[in-house]
């Protein structure tokens, strides 16, 4: 019988539990054991993983790796999936081996060019994948200027960190004046750009933003699985456009996402994502992580989690090609169990084990994303 495989997953997404669950249900029969760590008690991550702690808060990157070395050495982690901190941590890698851990991550090149998006444009475009007009921004008279040359053009304009994940600061550009007609429904991502421009002007210190036309639907996000070759074994496309996902192989959008997985050692999972810019499909972001919906190629049959831990293990899955293409599902909210609160301080959390028991009833439930084929196929 062969060895468990001992998995680390930190401060990830609440939708890996779903990544979590993959491993576990792998088509080799493996058994897998899984250790979780976050900053926040209540990530149903916890609650999924067979062990768990509480992750110190305030490390700095370098403390924080030898945090993560601990864990690997004490908790016997055959794979490291890293999030946070990822780029110190794939620095060490000839550390974490010699504790006996494989890191599934990229290259500390491929991390570096993707951490700055302005940075990733340029060496993206360089090497010929179609990226869309953008302008990096640090003051409100910049801030107009981009916005006024885009309208000029057509288009509308839109804003995000320069640095970050997961949409998270993204806005829309509107000239409407503040109404009730937005107070009304749900807040959205539109922003007056009087009050952003004197959000800037009263600020004291400048912003790092990217401004650029917003892009058009579809939304393909291609999850890719890279050897340490840099050859890809994986490339699938998740469709959005509204509510509404799919799945595509068309090479449009796989091709430039092989070209940017491969030319930029993204090793094992990576997320590249486009929209359209006119005719033509432009890149949007790259994720140098699983994306959150990576779970979601269970649909076409696929287990990509788990190619990827037996790539890290040095176990070559080869090139996998859906044996289908799922129908078009909807993605709806479900629960997921979290620990019982246990009051913990903050300055002791890094010494807490969170095991969990078996079948515990939950004591609350987290909200994460499943899929679900609520929309007939067309």
């Amino acid at each position: 019988m062969r060895s468990r495989v001992r998995v680390w997953l930190n401060r990830t997404y609440a939708e890996n539990v779903f990544f979590m669950d993959q491993l576990r249900k792998n088509p080799s029969d493996r058994a897998v054991e899984i250790h979780a760590t976050h900053g926040d008690a209540d990530s149903p991550v916890l609650a999924a993983a067979d062990t768990a702690d509480l992750e110190p808060e305030g490390l700095s990157p370098a403390a924080y790796v030898e945090y993560a070395l601990d864990q690997c050495q004490r908790r016997g982690i055959d794979v490291f999936v890293p999030r946070l901190h990822q780029s110190a941590i794939v620095a060490h890698r000839a550390d974490f081996e010699a504790v006996g851990t494989a890191l599934l991550a990229p290259t500390p090149e491929g991390t570096a060019v993707f951490e700055d998006k302005a940075t990733a444009y340029e060496a993206v475009a360089a090497v010929g994948v179609p990226v869309p007009p953008w302008w990096r921004v640090r003051t409100a008279d910049e801030l107009v200027d981009a916005v006024e040359k885009l309208e000029a053009d057509g288009h509308k304009a839109c804003f995000k960190p320069a640095a970050g994940a997961g949409g998270v600061g993204f806005r829309v550009i509107t000239r409407a004046p503040f109404s009730l007609f937005h107070l009304g429904g749900f807040p959205g991502p539109y922003v007056q750009l009087d009050l952003v421009v004197n959000a800037l002007q009263q600020a004291d210190h400048p912003v790092d933003w990217l401004v650029m036309p917003r892009l058009e639907e579809p939304e393909v996000s291609v999850d890719c699985l890279t050897g340490p070759d840099n050859l890809v074994r994986l490339a699938v496309g998740r469709t959005k456009k509204g509510r509404r996902r799919g799945f595509t192989l068309d090479e449009r959008w796989l091709e430039p996402a092989r070209i940017i997985a491969e030319g930029f050692g993204l090793h094992y999972l990576s997320n590249i994502q486009f929209r359209m810019y006119g005719d033509e499909p432009v890149l949007l972001d790259v994720n140098t992580r699983p994306a959150g919906g990576l779970h979601q190629l269970s649909l076409c049959g696929v287990n990509a989690p788990w190619a990827a831990v037996q790539l890290a293990l040095g176990e070559d899955p080869g090139v996998i090609e859906p044996p289908f293409l799922g129908q078009d599902y909807a993605v709806v909210s479900g629960p997921r169990p979290v620990l019982p609160s246990v009051p913990v301080a903050r300055e002791e959390a890094e010494e807490l084990v969170l095991p969990v028991p078996v079948a515990a009833p939950p004591v609350a439930v987290g909200s994460v994303e499943a899929p679900a084929a609520e929309v007939l196929p067309l």
